[in-house]
């Protein structure tokens, strides 16, 4: 079974950044569609960014454009999560995922592989 392992999140005030980081073992990452969901207490875990093989296909939630930028680096099986203009909503447990594709309108239930999460907390 695929292992990923995420970094890169902490504190941050408001208009602030952080950038997540998700290593994957090669097998779960070479053809998968990698990406990053998030979940807010009280709330359903939510699409945040996908990337597909080759970084062909990118998708990004609504309330992200603009501010967050997904990338993945095959040599090191890597995807990445720069996150801008943090603001009190984006406070939630991000999860690194591995998805058979990637869709604007994907649903948790399609991850394959999901990370252990990585809190994320933008104080306003």
């Amino acid at each position: 079974q695929g292992q990923l392992v995420e970094s890169g999140g902490g504190s941050v005030q408001a208009g602030g950044s952080l950038r997540l980081s998700c290593v994957a073992s090669a097998h779960t990452f070479s053809d998968a569609c990698m990406g990053w969901f998030r979940q807010a207490p009280g709330k359903e875990r939510e699409m945040v960014a996908l990337i597909g093989p080759g970084g062909i296909g990118i998708y990004y939630g609504d309330s992200v454009k603009g501010r967050f930028t997904i990338s993945r680096e095959s040599a090191h099986n890597t995807v990445y999560l720069q996150m801008n203009s943090l603001t009190a909503d984006d406070t939630g447990m991000y999860y690194c995922a591995a998805a058979p594709w990637c869709s604007t309108t994907i649903s948790p239930n399609v991850v394959q592989t999901w990370g252990q999460g990585t809190q994320v907390t933008v104080s306003s």
